[in-house]
């Protein structure tokens, strides 16, 4: 089995979050260590342009376990799944055309639009000069549009006034120089949904709610990396059952739509004005640090091991490539 992965590189030391979606050597080792306790020896293999082509073309591997974000460009975390599908090696995970989509935030709105999934009004600005839309309407939210764990989202990125936001988007164009989605902030109650593919099925997993305190309303780069100070979780959610068919329902059409393999974990609030959920995001390469990551909690009370977690993504992966037909270590209620 192969692993790809890429680590922080210290390109940006000015910046903090500039290599935000880069994980550790330790959640890497917990995840070779995860896939080599179901029996398999593991090559790890560096998703840089002076590694991963070597080992791949000089290590036989039979599959790879794909945790690799890619560098440069909003199509990095394709990069990877392009150049195995190339080599015709198996891999976990969705391919690149889903996971190229689904780092573009604007684009994958676009496409669930098509299907009448609710998301909140949004605009891609391009440059600092290009005008907000007329019908855009305060509270607004700043994020950069293809990129993840939090990074660019300041304390400053939820907007109230012009002023405010023309401040905010001249200080991310000045740092970032990439296009940044501006969307319109739901205030209401935020939930992430952890999905876990068997065969065709999606199985949505415990829903998650998430609480925001010491007066935060959002997920800020800040918040993200002090969560355990600034956040609170409930999972299971306290919601009634009709509301939780909803965000089942929404999440498996989600998956169907986008074509997601394997895994993925999703980012919905539900608005206090009409108590309808709306989309904001879809991670199909989730964080995976143990006791930290939304995905592993979420699988803890699904009563499923952080190695089971693992072992279920590779394992699904490799019926679907037809390498075994065995039964999943995963056993569906």
């Amino acid at each position: 089995m192969g692993l790809a992965y890429n680590l922080p590189r210290g390109t940006r030391p000015d910046v903090e979050d500039w290599e935000a979606e880069y994980d550790s050597m330790e959640v890497v080792m917990d995840i070779k260590k995860s896939i080599e306790s179901g029996g398999h020896e593991v090559v790890l293999m560096e998703a840089v342009p002076e590694k991963f082509i070597p080992a791949l073309t000089s290590e036989k591997v039979d599959i790879v376990y794909n945790f690799a974000e890619g560098t440069y460009s909003r199509a990095r975390e394709a990069q990877v799944p392009a150049i195995l599908s190339f080599y015709n090696i198996p891999y976990t995970g969705s391919d690149a055309t889903t996971l190229a989509v689904c780092l573009d935030k604007a684009l994958t709105k676009q496409i669930l639009l098509t299907k009448d999934i609710k998301t909140p009004r949004f605009q891609v600005i391009r440059s600092p000069q290009e005008k907000l839309r007329k019908n855009m309407r305060f509270p607004l939210i700043l994020k950069l549009n293809a990129e993840g764990s939090s990074k660019g989202i300041s304390e400053t990125g939820l907007v109230h006034n012009y002023d405010e936001y023309k401040k905010e988007i001249d200080r991310l164009f000045s740092i970032y120089s990439e296009p940044v989605l501006v969307e319109e902030f739901i205030r209401g109650r935020e939930f992430t949904i952890g999905v876990l593919q068997e065969g065709n099925k999606y199985h949505v997993l415990p829903i998650m709610e998430i609480h925001f305190k010491h007066g935060k309303e959002f997920y800020s780069y800040k918040v993200k990396k002090n969560s355990d100070y600034y956040v609170d979780y409930t999972c299971p959610a306290k919601i009634d059952p009709m509301l939780e068919r909803k965000l089942k329902n929404m999440a498996v059409k989600i998956c169907k739509t986008l074509e997601i393999k394997d895994v993925a974990r999703m980012d919905l609030r539900v608005s206090q004005e009409d108590n309808n959920p709306y989309f904001l995001e879809i991670n199909p390469l989730p964080g995976m640090a143990r006791g930290f990551s939304d995905l592993p909690r979420i699988a803890e009370v699904a009563d499923l091991t952080y190695e089971e977690l693992v072992l279920h993504v590779l394992e699904n992966a490799v019926k679907r490539s037809g390498l075994v037909q065995d039964a999943s270590l995963v056993q569906w209620g």
